[in-house]
């Protein structure tokens, strides 16, 4: 359990920077994009957009079950465990942060992206709603994230309808970036393809970058909350 007095509004606070971690994934978005601009921009996307939705649900729901039945402390005293796994995430989160930095391209050198992505115009709906589950269920920055924000939810003293509001503000912010170009395609297709394009074009260029700064910032905070819980 949570600190007496820990409403829902610090509870969100608290998991705020993992969801944009989550959120803040470069390759994902690049994979969105490419979905819309391929021949089944409406149908493919969709499916990835809700199999996307559903990875973040199921990881952070799942984390949040976990912490709740096998981190059982005192309200009043430190929480030792819960500071020393978000020591941990923390670590994991700069170990990643390092390895993208040190994996960015150099001088002239094209950035290379997953060779799966060669393989986006040919994706049906269903094999774009298993690559949404996958890319965000499974993939190991995003699992650091969601067990990040279910110690968090899970050692919470907050209801069970509040629990689920914090998990449904959790995956809005998670998905935002990749819903925001599925949603403004689906809107306004002919005026989106340029602006689409071009950021397809930045974030190839800049994800290695982004990714390293971004968790960088995330793993300093995750520690630094999991030194306070001592």
């Amino acid at each position: 359990m949570a600190p007496t007095g820990v409403g829902m509004g610090g509870v969100i606070g608290d998991i705020l920077p993992l969801a944009l971690g989550v959120a803040i994934s470069p390759i994902p978005v690049i994979a969105a994009i490419l979905m819309l601009l391929s021949p089944n921009a409406r149908t493919t996307s969709i499916g990835f957009l809700a199999g996307w939705i559903a990875g973040v649900v199921i990881a952070v729901t799942a984390f949040t079950l976990l912490s709740s039945l096998l981190l059982e402390e005192d309200p009043n005293a430190s929480k030792p465990v819960q500071g020393t796994i978000k020591l941990v995430l923390g670590a994991l989160l700069l170990v990643l942060a390092v390895k993208q930095w040190r994996g960015r391209p150099h001088g002239g050198a094209p950035p290379e992206l997953p060779k799966w992505m060669s393989a986006i115009d040919t994706l049906t709906p269903v094999k774009g709603l298993g690559l949404g589950v996958l890319l965000s269920a499974l993939n190991p920055k995003n699992l650091i994230m969601a067990a990040g924000a279910g110690v968090v939810i899970g050692k919470s003293d907050l209801s069970t309808g509040q629990i689920v509001v914090v998990i449904v503000v959790y995956t809005a912010i998670a998905a935002s970036t990749v819903a925001i170009p599925v949603i403004a395609y689906l809107v306004a297709a002919d005026r989106m393809t340029q602006p689409l394009e071009a950021l397809r074009t930045w974030l190839v260029r800049e994800n290695t970058t982004v990714m390293a700064v971004l968790l960088l910032v995330i793993g300093v905070v995750v520690i630094g909350k999991g030194i306070g819980s001592f």
